[in-house]
């Protein structure tokens, strides 16, 4: 069985389990066909959802 020789840090077995990544905002179709970018407002016509 593997047995670490020191101990590891905090930090590091933080950086080993992290997951998460930078996504990409991706825009979205509105209702009257321009796109927008998700929780924001309609350039076109000036609405929010």
């Amino acid at each position: 069985m593997a047995v670490p020789k020191r101990r590891n840090s905090k930090t590091r077995g933080a950086k080993r389990r992290t997951h998460y990544k930078i996504k990409l905002v991706k825009p979205v179709k509105d209702k009257d066909g321009s796109w927008k970018l998700p929780h924001h407002v309609n350039p076109t016509t000036g609405e929010y959802k």
